[in-house]
C-alpha cells in the first residue's frame, strides 16, 4: 500500500528554504556585510587607532559592563515577578501583568525622559536620594537604571510560559520526601526553569547593548563618565567620519556575538544537563 502523502501549508523544502535564505540574506546578512566592507577602507593602524582611543574604550566599558549588570539584576527580579504572577493571586494582577509589556510599547525617548524627571536632582525620587548622597541622573546608575527598565519584560515573557508549565505535583513530592523550600527551588525548581531564564538574560543583555533613546537622556552623555557606545556612532556619523563609525560598530557586533554565543553555549549545556533538549 502507498504511503500516505503528508500534507504541508508551506510549500516545498527548496523554495521555502530559498525564501528563507534570500530574506535572511536581505535583513540581516547583506547590512552586517555592509559594516564589515565599509571598515575594510580603514588600514590596520587606522581602525586600531579609532576603537582604541581612550573616550570609545570607556564607552565599551559602560555599556558591555552595565548590559550585563542589568540583564543579571533583571534575571533575578524579572523571575520573582513571574513567579508572583503565576502562583499567587492577588488584587490588580491583571494591571501589573499588562504593564510588564509597557517597555516593548513605550518609545525610548519618552522612558528617557520620564525616567531622568523621576531620578534627577528635582525630580520626585531624586530629590530623596541626593541627600544621601545617591545620585542617578547624569551618572553611569542613571544608565543602569534605564537598562534594567527596558530589559525587564524579556526575562518575564521568557519565563512566565514555563512556571506555567511546570507540574507543581514535583514540588509536592519533594516537600512529601522532606525537602526544604530551598532545597526544592535548587534542585527541583531551578534546573527546569534555568534555560529559559538563560534565554531570557541573554536577550535583555542583547537590548541593552544597542540602546540609545532611553539612555541619553538620563546619562547625561559626559565623555568618560557616561557615554555609552551606540552614542560614540552616533557622533562619529555626525562628523561624517563613516569609516570610524563602523569601526566601533564592528568591535561592538563581535563583542556581543562572543558574549551571546557564551550564554547560548551554557544554555545548550544546561539543557543537555537537565534533559530539556529531548
Amino acid at each position: 500500500m502507498a504511503a500516505a502523502q503528508t500534507f504541508r501549508v508551506l510549500p516545498g523544502f527548496r523554495l521555502t528554504l530559498g525564501y528563507t535564505l534570500a530574506y535572511l540574506s536581505l535583513i540581516v546578512l547583506l547590512p552586517l556585510a555592509t559594516v564589515f566592507l565599509k571598515t575594510a577602507s580603514l588600514s590596520a593602524a587606522e581602525f586600531w587607532n579609532v576603537i582604541s582611543a581612550p573616550r570609545v574604550v570607556a564607552s565599551y566599558k559602560l555599556s558591555f559592563g552595565v548590559s550585563l549588570a542589568a540583564a543579571a539584576i533583571n534575571a533575578v527580579f524579572g523571575l520573582m515577578l513571574a513567579w508572583s504572577l503565576v502562583r499567587y493571586g492577588f488584587p490588580g494582577k491583571r494591571f501589573v501583568d499588562a504593564l510588564i509589556d509597557l517597555p516593548f510599547a513605550l518609545p525610548t525617548a519618552v522612558a528617557g525622559i520620564a525616567l531622568t524627571a523621576l531620578y534627577a536632582k528635582n525630580g520626585w525620587i531624586g530629590q530623596y536620594l541626593d541627600p544621601l548622597g545617591i545620585q542617578v541622573a547624569f551618572k553611569p546608575l542613571g544608565v543602569l537604571v534605564a537598562l534594567v527598565f527596558i530589559g525587564l519584560p524579556f526575562v518575564v515573557r521568557t519565563v512566565q510560559p514555563i512556571l506555567e508549565d511546570l507540574d507543581t505535583e514535583l514540588e509536592d513530592a519533594a516537600a512529601s520526601l522532606g525537602a526544604g523550600r530551598w532545597q526544592i527551588f535548587r534542585h527541583v525548581i531551578l534546573p527546569v526553569l534555568l534555560p529559559a531564564l538563560l534565554t531570557g538574560f541573554a536577550l535583555a543583555f542583547a537590548r541593552a547593548v544597542g540602546e540609545y533613546g532611553s539612555v541619553i537622556f538620563i546619562a547625561g552623555n559626559i565623555p568618560m563618565v557616561s557615554e555609552i557606545t551606540p552614542l560614540m556612532i552616533i557622533t562619529k556619523l555626525e562628523q561624517y567620519d563613516y569609516a570610524g563609525a563602523t569601526a566601533i560598530a564592528v568591535v561592538m557586533l563581535v563583542l556581543s556575538f562572543l558574549l551571546l554565543l557564551l550564554i547560548n553555549g551554557l544554555q545548550a549545556w544546561t539543557a543537555r544537563r537537565t534533559g530539556r533538549d529531548r
